[in-house]
């Protein structure tokens, strides 16, 4: 069987609206086995204290309230746990489990729900995952596939793709360019004192834009330019190119020829305009309009903040780009985000690599109360594809 390595964020300090990701203590949990890095939360000792029996009830309590989404009373529980306890016996380990903090009663006369620790608890611990069945897997290979689309249009699908399969929002962030080494410039005059300048990376991908030059050059003046830069550049990435026009540029012009400073002062114009975009993450969600038939956010006042949120990307940003930088699944249940508009909210995500270079990250959002042991496969198997199709494309 298949296993799953799953990676975790605890809860963070609370900052102007969000709470900081930094100094987390996180831990790393494989199928059907947790493994506590050292300093982990001081709770946990307590968590670890909880007995079969209760661990049994609350998966059972938190598997019924994700089925149905609503609170799970001590009958219903005798009835689906399969255990031979009363009634009284389950009650006494649901107030034992609310006084942890696992399991919540929103009424006094209704049944229970769990809490953000208890689904963490559910998810670390109790949580059986299993690969996808032939049937789901086989599908969202085919549209892999079936997909001929460029980059960009590929994360859209993919994302869209995510929705589908989840009935949740599907979130993609756009590739992160690769060190991509330069085999040539040229630069065609255009009018007043533009310049389109062409780059072409890797021998395939070429890159078209437009710059705005402090004096006129002529067609022959921007032909000697292309010329030395070609020299001087071929087969350089954009942080040396960078390093060695600042390098240059240190130095005294009195040592450069006019060729040499007119090539790089249009080079300076190229590539810090380049620099003001490279390395920024951005994404694209598909399917925020599932979110509406969720019990949980049907508030329009909530819908219209996490739609804003959608829409400002900020501290959707800061989460990915957090996630980025980890390896394997995460998960940020409720608050573990760090974000107040996302309490109600979970959000499973993993990084896709193009070769051996991390250069993006895709998952869902929904409710707390979503069917983890599916999507973290679908999250998991996606970002595979999507790593193998960019792959395939370079």
């Amino acid at each position: 069987m298949r296993q799953f390595t799953i990676l975790t964020q605890c809860r963070g300090e609370r900052r102007r609206g969000r709470r900081s990701l930094d100094g987390c203590k996180g831990w790393t949990l494989a199928f059907r086995q947790r493994l506590c890095k050292k300093g982990g939360m001081a709770h946990e000792a307590r968590d670890e204290a909880l007995g079969e029996r209760a661990q049994h009830l609350l998966r059972t309590l938190i598997e019924s309230y994700i089925r149905g989404g609503q609170p799970v009373g001590s009958r219903a529980l005798s009835r689906e746990s399969g255990l031979q306890l009363s009634s009284a016996t389950i009650r006494n380990v649901m107030a034992d489990l609310e006084e942890l903090g696992f399991v919540a009663s929103p009424h006094t006369s209704s049944g229970r729900v769990p809490t953000d620790k208890g689904y963490r608890f559910f998810v670390d611990t109790l949580l059986q995952l299993r690969p996808l069945d032939d049937a789901a897997s086989a599908e969202i290979r085919r549209q892999f596939e079936a997909s001929r689309d460029n980059s960009t249009d590929l994360i859209a699908t993919v994302s869209q793709l995510l929705s589908s399969a989840t009935q949740l929002a599907g979130i993609v962030t756009l590739p992160r360019g690769r060190e991509a080494s330069i085999t040539q410039i040229e630069f065609v005059a255009l009018s007043e004192q533009r310049v389109l300048v062409v780059l072409v990376f890797n021998d395939r991908e070429v890159q078209n834009r437009i710059i705005q030059l402090d004096r006129h050059f002529s067609a022959d003046e921007l032909k000697r330019a292309s010329n030395f830069l070609n020299e001087q550049f071929r087969g350089r990435s954009l942080r040396e190119v960078r390093q060695e026009i600042l390098r240059q540029l240190s130095e005294a012009r009195a040592h450069m020829n006019q060729i040499m400073l007119d090539a790089i002062s249009v080079a300076q114009q190229v590539f810090e305009g380049n620099a003001s975009g490279e390395g920024k993450l951005e994404y694209v969600i598909k399917g925020e309009t599932n979110l509406m038939g969720m019990a949980e956010l049907s508030s329009v006042e909530k819908l219209r903040r996490l739609f804003e949120a959608f829409n400002e990307k900020r501290d959707f940003l800061h989460l990915l780009d957090h996630s980025l930088k980890a390896e394997g699944i995460q998960i940020f249940i409720g608050h573990e985000s760090g974000f107040h508009i996302l309490d109600d909210c979970s959000v499973v995500t993993a990084p896709y690599a193009d070769g051996d270079s991390v250069v993006g990250v895709l998952g869902v959002i929904g409710p707390t109360r979503m069917a983890y042991e599916r999507v973290i496969p679908i999250v998991d198997l996606t970002a595979k594809l999507l790593g193998a199709a960019l792959n395939s494309r370079r």
